[in-house]
């Protein structure tokens, strides 16, 4: 069994994720199982994991507030939401917290699989990308790669993987009009719907993440893709 397949399981339904259980294991994977929210969290903090998948309806701790708590202790955690709603707001705000993926039951349990695997093999692969130069100069900026740490002046943002992928990326091309799905496949390694708006939620953070400097902007064309911008007259 792979040790880089250590998944988080948090499901209140003791059927569905008694056999979820089983199906992930019998595919490669090592599961923890938690019951509601609360005990979800606990086994988090006394483990390392690859991977969460969380249900969003628990008692004791939403998959919502879980998903926060996890993030506070480790923000590069990739993380799936279960969730029997199909409501468009229920999936917003799961992208804004970051998640990597968003399922709806009834769900075959190899589509499950299937996305785990690519999300993992997504996380591993941009864990080892390490930029030559440790520091960039963007701006009035220094972005250290290695650390991924965006500092202005005194002020030191610090940054998830993907962030810093994506800024990477951005910087590499900047001064150019990129296509969106060349940005979705070069950073998430594809360009579905729901990745697409995933990156919608991360371009507004690193806006925000650049606002210090005036030469610096990131202007989106409508139907076309996105320009990182630096002024370096």
């Amino acid at each position: 069994m792979s040790t880089n397949k250590h998944i988080l399981l948090a499901e209140d339904d003791a059927d569905f994720g008694s056999i979820l259980k089983q199906y992930l294991e019998m595919s490669g994977f090592s599961v923890e199982w938690a019951k509601d929210g609360e005990e979800a969290l606990e086994t988090f903090q006394k483990s390392d994991f690859n991977i969460c998948v969380l249900d969003v309806m628990m008692p004791k701790l939403d998959g919502f507030s879980l998903a926060e708590k996890i993030i506070e202790i480790n923000p590069e955690i990739p993380f799936i939401f279960l969730t029997a709603r199909k409501m468009k707001e229920d999936k917003l705000k799961g992208l804004k917290l970051g998640a990597d993926d968003y399922i709806v039951k009834p769900f075959e349990a190899d589509e499950l699989v299937l996305r785990l695997n690519n999300i993992l093999k997504r996380t591993q692969k941009s864990s080892i990308i390490i930029s030559k130069n440790e520091i960039l100069i963007i701006g009035n900026y220094q972005f250290n790669t290695k650390r991924l740490e965006l500092k202005i002046n005194e002020n030191i943002q610090q940054l998830t993987e993907k962030e810093g992928e994506l800024i990477r990326f951005l910087y590499q091309h900047k001064n150019q009009l990129l296509k969106r799905e060349e940005i979705l496949k070069a950073v998430w390694q594809n360009d579905d719907f729901f990745t697409g708006r995933s990156m919608d939620v991360f371009i507004s953070r690193i806006r925000k993440y650049f606002k210090e400097d005036a030469s610096i902007s990131i202007e989106s064309t409508r139907g076309i893709g996105l320009e990182f911008k630096v002024n370096e007259a």
